[in-house]
């Protein structure tokens, strides 16, 4: 999909130290929040009276199972979303790859949110790790009351972003549909979950028929014909699936496990598919059923079947270095547990839970200094927890929300691709005598007074289009500066030289209508002196063979060479030329002061 690839490899040094650094510094910005918090409170306690403390909280038990079980998963996630292979990998390998098999509307909407990764690797990629570590120790440390509810919000507004962007609705449009395969997302189970917990009131009675509900729909799925689940072999696909995940970087013993297990379904396709039938089929009509003696059995046995799809199909979901979340296994097995709590608690629960999780309220007057600092004072460390937990959300939320408003790529892209531009202050050799599209002469000297960027390019050289449309994005980046800047390219290559194949370049390029565009040429004789003088970096000019030079020159208003900005468009995706030409425009600004 466009704008999905970076063309990096996912374990790109220079990516991954950038992105070490960032989260580095952002430790640093979580560090600081949580001193000034504590400095606060103590100060605030110490000048005033400690208000009476409040009463014991009312959570029910299956509440605080929903609430602490998916903080800590959103923790989990955040910490795997640190591993360094998520920079350039995951909108490539992890996110395209899981929405190719859906409808074309689909992967548009997956591709939004895969261009604004793409485009800004390091800031995206920092930025999902604060917001999710943040959010799940919210979720763990906002017991009851308003503040709990905006955890359990939150974690709704992030989580849909996630399961539409990230994990493509959860395949749920995609063909091969099944529970056991992670069904409908496990992100969305976070979104159940953070729902139930942001609500008024304990709605704990839906969880355990809702569910039974979805199993019995997933044991009908499952057990329809032609969708490849009753057969074995490798064109099975529940095979397919198991194999591929044998082939993640993982422990030996974990990757034999997975690989015994898809023999084993390569030859008894149809009895597994059967197993998973009936016991979706019998736990759905049992989780229906709401008696007690039936969830006493069922809910166990729920487990352990939820346990063992994720170690032996799922692979546990985390391996390779690019597993973002546990899939959808765990998920269930808090939920289920949460759902059976409440079921064998009754309704008691919930009159209980109701004082507390409404007896707080939001308004103006509470943001006052006094205010704040009388309900400061009064707080439990619970509280002070979080609120340092919104902040780190807020770490962040801020740079995803710039990252999101940003449609131009972040320069880190060009520079892992072609290294870092090399910063010069030398004459920049002259040359005379050259005509450009329209015929007309002109030198290094007749630029003096502006920034020139200076290529090499063969008329005929594809690649050299994409160069060109870098530096015409460049121009347009510059605004009202670009009419100080000239862009200049010379003819690479002795054999198409002629002024024909100078505008037929000019056209492919779309560079006719810009007037600070030059594209030179002269006899072979002009050009060779002018390759000899930047033979340097353009030795195969003299060959007679298509060629480009892979550096741009920044030459600056009195004729010296600035900058060498290195440019190898590599596989021309949108992230990387949209970033060789956020880089050209910055160093032509940096020249231009």
């Amino acid at each position: 999909m466009p704008g999905m690839n970076s063309g990096l490899n996912a374990d790109d040094p220079t990516l991954v130290a950038a992105f070490r650094s960032a989260l580095l510094h952002q430790l640093g910005v979580v560090a600081a929040i949580f001193i000034l918090l504590l400095v606060a409170y103590w100060t605030v306690r110490a000048r005033r009276a400690a208000a009476p403390p409040r009463p014991a909280s009312a959570e029910p038990s299956a509440r605080r199972v929903l609430r602490i079980g998916f903080g800590m998963l959103w923790v989990v996630d955040g910490i795997l979303q640190a591993q360094p292979r998520m920079v350039a990998g995951l909108p490539s390998q992890v996110v395209a790859p899981a929405a190719a098999s859906s409808p074309r509307w689909v992967q548009d909407v997956v591709n939004t949110g895969g261009t604004i990764w793409s485009f800004h690797p390091v800031q995206a990629a920092a930025a999902a790790v604060w917001i999710q570590i943040g959010l799940g120790l919210w979720l763990i440390a906002a017991e009851t009351g308003w503040s709990s509810r905006l955890a359990g919000l939150a974690t709704v507004a992030w989580g849909l972003v996630v399961w539409m962007f990230g994990e493509a609705f959860g395949g749920i449009f995609a063909p091969g549909l099944s529970w056991l395969t992670g069904a409908p997302g496990a992100v969305l189970l976070y979104v159940a979950a953070g729902a139930l917990i942001a609500l008024p009131f304990w709605a704990e009675g839906l969880i355990l028929p809702v569910t039974g509900v979805f199993f019995t729909g997933m044991a009908v799925l499952q057990a329809w014909p032609g969708r490849g689940f009753w057969q074995g072999g490798d064109s099975g696909t529940l095979t397919g699936m198991v194999q591929s995940m044998a082939q993640d970087d993982q422990p030996h013993a974990q990757s034999a496990m997975v690989s015994a297990f898809a023999s084993f379904e390569a030859a008894h396709g149809f009895a597994v598919n059967m197993l998973a039938v009936i016991a979706l089929g019998l736990l759905g009509l049992a989780l229906l059923s709401g008696r007690p003696r039936l969830l006493r059995v069922a809910v166990p046995a729920a487990v352990v079947f939820c346990l063992a799809d994720w170690a032996l199909v799922q692979d546990f979901g985390m391996p390779g270095g690019l597993g973002t979340d546990p899939n959808t296994m765990l998920p269930w097995v808090v939920l289920l547990w949460a759902g059976y709590l409440a079921a064998v608690q009754g309704t008691q629960w919930s009159q209980r839970a109701v004082a507390p999780l409404t007896a707080t309220r939001l308004s103006f007057a509470a943001l006052r200094p006094a205010a704040l600092s009388r309900a400061m004072a009064s707080a439990s460390a619970r509280s002070m927890a979080a609120l340092g937990a919104f902040g780190i959300v807020l770490v962040g939320a801020a740079p995803m929300a710039a990252a999101s408003a940003d449609r131009n790529a972040d320069p880190i892209i060009a520079t892992a691709v072609a290294g870092a531009s090399v910063a010069a202050d030398r004459p920049a050799p002259g040359f005379a005598g050259l005509t450009d599209q329209s015929g007309r002469p002109v030198s290094l000297v007749s630029l003096r007074g502006k920034v020139v960027l200076l290529t090499f390019l063969d008329p005929v050289c594809s690649d050299c289009q994409t160069i060109a449309g870098e530096l015409k994005t460049a121009d347009a980046m510059l605004g009202p500066a670009k009419d100080n800047v000239e862009l200049v390219a010379i003819a690479a290559g002795s054999t198409h030289t002629g002024a024909m194949y100078i505008r037929a370049f000019d056209r492919l390029a779309g560079l006719t209508t810009v007037p600070n565009w030059l594209f030179l040429t002269g006899s072979v004789a002009q050009l060779q002196e002018v390759w000899t003088r930047y033979e340097r970096v353009v030795p195969k000019m003299m060959t007679g063979m298509n060629a480009y030079s892979d550096v741009t020159f920044v030459i600056d208003g009195t004729s010296r060479i600035r900058q060498e900005v290195r440019d190898r468009p590599g596989p021309s995706t949108a992230s990387t030329r949209s970033s060789f030409a956020v880089l050209m425009s910055g160093a032509a600004r940096q020249v231009s002061d």
